[in-house]
């Protein structure tokens, strides 16, 4: 995997580059769909190509390791021919799912111990086995293990936990030198800086993390509890530390305001559950603000669900169908719902980029974010 810087914004730390792996090209800022099982809950892959436009998608560990499990997999030749998406993967290592398991798993030294979520069997991550797991995976681009603290953990905790990642990072790495790709083609191993919300905490991982000199950094452990301006100081305090020739990985954030703020200070790439979760309960993204499909105000409003909105579904299906299909309960509400909110994310992260490279990112975002951030 390679990154080339191609712009950076002169009045914000904005940035444009291009990410290079075996499977094709990523243009940043980028965001990914979540396809935490092997699928992007909803999507066909045909529309996650055409419609959509992803350019890569991510996969999840502690979900794929469960289920189909890693035999299936690798009997498959990896994720990618068992999905059949043959642009680029990110796999996420579980280390947050486990964290959410907070009552049926126990972290030492060794790892983490817990119950699946599915029949309660037990199981053990150790940092060694979440390597060979996405090995076995073959995403293009894999995460190290790490803990997840809550947002609101005390110092001595988040301390702790930080540099109880830092451990289990040299022995990721340790696995993944001695260790080679399964289906022919390279793998990058990105660490995760963690540190909660404590300055002198993020800037000794950042820069733990920096002196690993990996393709790429994944910024852990916000928007969990956090407020938003925490979160966003955090971002600023390691971007600020970590190397600007490589890509910069916010995980799990956000919302769209969040995104482009993101962008702002620096990242690169993003995921988020919250378009398609979001979508699947009716709230739609659009370009001028947010919509609650479930409201009575859609009723017998034919309009599309958005003029000149990023994918064929916005001008197939007007509101008040999109409406009645949500009271309905019906599965095709939230295909739609779907497909429209992924379209939505990657046409903000592909303006974010124009605007950089044009020149006027500073003047844009504001107006865009209070855009975005309207309730309709």
């Amino acid at each position: 995997m390679t990154f080339e810087l191609q712009y950076t914004d002169t009045k914000t730390q904005a940035r444009a580059g291009r990410i290079v792996t075996d499977h094709g090209v990523v243009e940043t800022p980028i965001f990914m769909p979540v396809g935490t099982a092997g699928t992007v809950k909803a999507v066909h892959i045909d529309e996650l190509k055409e419609d959509i436009n992803a350019q890569i998608i991510l996969g999840n560990t502690y979900h794929l390791y469960l289920r189909p499990g890693t035999g299936i997999l690798e009997a498959a030749g990896g994720l990618h021919k068992f999905n059949g998406f043959d642009r680029p993967m990110l796999t996420d290592s579980g280390g947050y799912q486990v964290f959410s398991l907070a009552g049926i798993r126990k972290l030492r030294e060794e790892g983490a111990e817990f119950r699946s979520h599915i029949d309660g069997s037990k199981h053990i991550f150790t940092p060694e086995s979440v390597v060979d797991i996405q090995r076995s995976i073959g995403a293009d681009i894999m995460m190290a293990f790490d803990e997840c603290p809550p947002g609101t953990s005390d110092y001595s905790y988040a301390k702790d936990s930080m540099k109880l990642t830092h451990r289990w990072l040299d022995r990721c790495i340790r696995r993944f030198d001695e260790t080679e790709p399964k289906y022919g083609y390279t793998q990058a191993l990105f660490p995760i800086v963690q540190g909660c919300v404590y300055p002198d905490l993020r800037r000794e991982s950042a820069e733990y993390v920096l002196s690993k000199e990996a393709a790429g950094n994944a910024i852990g452990g916000l928007a969990v509890g956090e407020p938003v301006e925490q979160m966003y100081e955090m971002i600023e305090l390691v971007n600020g530390i970590l190397p600007r020739e490589k890509p910069r990985y916010l995980m799990g954030v956000g919302t769209p305001a969040n995104i482009l703020e993101g962008i702002e200070r620096g990242v690169d790439m993003f995921d988020c559950v919250m378009p398609t979760r979001n979508g699947r309960n009716g709230m739609i993204f659009t370009q001028n603000g947010i919509m609650n499909m479930r409201n009575k105000k859609w009723e017998s409003d034919f309009e599309p669900i958005e003029a000149g909105g990023a994918s064929r579904v916005d001008t197939l299906y007007s509101r008040a169908y999109l409406r009645h299909l949500f009271h309905a309960q019906e599965m095709l509400a939230m295909q739609i719902a779907s497909v429209h909110n992924l379209a939505f994310y990657l046409w903000l992260v592909r303006e974010a980029r124009k605007h950089i490279i044009q020149g006027d990112f500073a003047t844009w975002k504001p107006r865009m974010v209070e855009r975005v951030s309207t309730r309709l």
